[in-house]
């Protein structure tokens, strides 16, 4: 614990990642937990781990990034953390966050998170300032969660490990919307065994979460460790929907055909994502609107402009609009299931651009192709979720420039445990990767 605060305090002020600190709550813990013998210690025997600022941590602020809950102390955590707690884990801080939603951390409580790889750059979002904590070593372990791409973006902006697992794996914390599959919590590490590791101390099955399931007869950090092969790989660097850039297509396409080195096949292919965009967009908005439309009326003035048009996007799109966007989903999840018939894994870059400017809000194009809206350079993430599939972002390499580029994992619908062994095999076969995560101090 000493060391973790010594780094924060070290570094932490050129990045911004861990605003909200509870060193000398976090010190007591660890004291106290030192005279627990070993078999009540759990899976993480008193790892510090940074909690991100959409989770209630007790007598902290969950401000989500906004004004209006910058002094809304939580009484109890939530149901992510107590489990964690329980499994051996020691809260040292929360992460930022951007306000309420996005895939950029800034917000008007504290500002925003730099990329620890290259300060004037974004760190990307939601996780943002856990993905930026853990790239910098201030944490072995960080909480995420994943909406359309919050966990993996920043895991591949950082050059860390994120998964977004099944939805129901890890069972969310009470919500508006219990049945909704789009929101997920997931680990993040600076390995594949590290996020193995936490997912196995995160995962159970709850009555308090609907989708929640049982686990698998493995233990995930077994398969990290132990991983077998897959098949048949399967690529794509745009799913066959947008740009990306040509740089990151071509570090993520070196890395998947670095599969072939263990015997399994590699094609380019995937399943047909046409609407997908348009299906998400409309999804995402209904889910914004359900849980965040009340404060509108009496808060507009005090949430950020692209927040509110997301709000109102779900409040004026029509039953028309949200019934097609369920039939699309809908063929799509068929499709995913047709296709993984054929093949064991679908792998795409995570990102279609490397890390943007820290002061840009959002990027507004990829190339020569202008953007519609604040979150279409996330496709790439997003229609992803709605296949239902585990996805894990792992780092494959840097730009020449200096900022990490990740790749994508698809596994089978409930398939986690599998798509966790072939991450292993790909770190293990690409090895230490310049300027990459395992470097652990990149702003030192």
């Amino acid at each position: 614990m000493d060391a973790a605060i010594a780094r924060v305090e070290t570094v932490d002020g050129r990045i911004n990642a861990l605003p909200l600190r509870r060193f000398e709550a976090a010190r007591h813990e660890a004291k106290a937990f030192s005279r627990v013998t070993d078999g009540a210690r759990g899976w993480l025997a008193g790892l510090p781990i940074a909690v991100k600022d959409y989770n209630d941590v007790a007598g902290l602020p969950t401000t989500c990034g906004s004004p209006l809950f910058k002094n809304a102390v939580a009484a109890t955590s939530d149901a992510v953390v107590q489990r964690l707690e329980a499994r051996g884990a020691l809260v040292l801080a929360k992460s930022n966050v951007p306000e309420f939603a996005g895939a950029n951390t800034f917000n008007p409580v504290f500002g925003a998170t730099a990329n620890p790889w290259r300060t004037d750059c974004t760190a990307g979002g939601s996780s943002g300032g856990s993905a930026a904590a853990l790239a910098a070593g201030m944490v072995w372990l960080a909480t995420g969660n994943d909406l359309g791409g919050s966990l993996r973006i920043p895991a591949s902006y950082c050059g860390i490990v994120g998964m977004r697992p099944s939805a129901g794996r890890v069972p969310r914390p009470s919500t508006l919307v219990p049945f909704d599959p789009l929101w997920v919590e997931g680990p993040m590490g600076r390995s594949v065994a590290d996020v193995a590791l936490m997912l196995d101390a995160g995962a159970y099955e709850s009555a308090g979460d609907p989708l929640s399931f049982s686990l698998p007869g493995t233990a995930f950090l077994d398969a990290a460790r132990a991983p077998r092969a897959p098949r048949r790989v399967a690529f794509s660097a745009d799913l066959g929907l947008g740009p990306v850039e040509g740089e990151v297509a071509d570090l993520c396409a070196a890395a998947v055909a670095c599969f072939a080195d263990v015997s399994a096949s590699v094609e380019e292919a995937h399943p047909d994502f046409s609407g997908a965009i348009d299906a998400f967009q409309v999804l995402r908005a209904h889910l914004v609107a359900t849980v965040r439309g009340p404060l509108l009326d009496a808060h507009r003035d005090a949430i950020a402009p692209h927040i509110v048009w997301n709000i109102e996007k779900g409040l004026t799109q029509t039953g028309a609009d949200m019934a097609a966007a369920d039939r699309r989903r809908g063929a799509l999840i068929a499709a995913m299931a047709d296709f993984f018939v054929t093949y064991d894994i679908l792998a795409c870059p995570t990102v279609a651009l490397a890390p943007f400017p820290l002061g840009e809000t959002y990027p507004t194009r990829i190339g020569a192709v202008e953007l519609t809206s604040y979150i279409d350079w996330m496709y790439l993430t997003f229609v992803l979720t709605l296949t239902g599939c585990p996805v894990i972002s792992v780092p494959v390499g840097m730009t020449g420039d200096g900022r990490p580029v990740g790749l994508q994992l698809v596994g089978r619908p409930r398939g986690d445990l599998q798509l966790i062994e072939a991450a292993a095999l790909l770190e293990q076969i690409l090895g230490p990767i310049p300027g990459a995560a395992r470097v652990r101090q990149p702003v030192a």
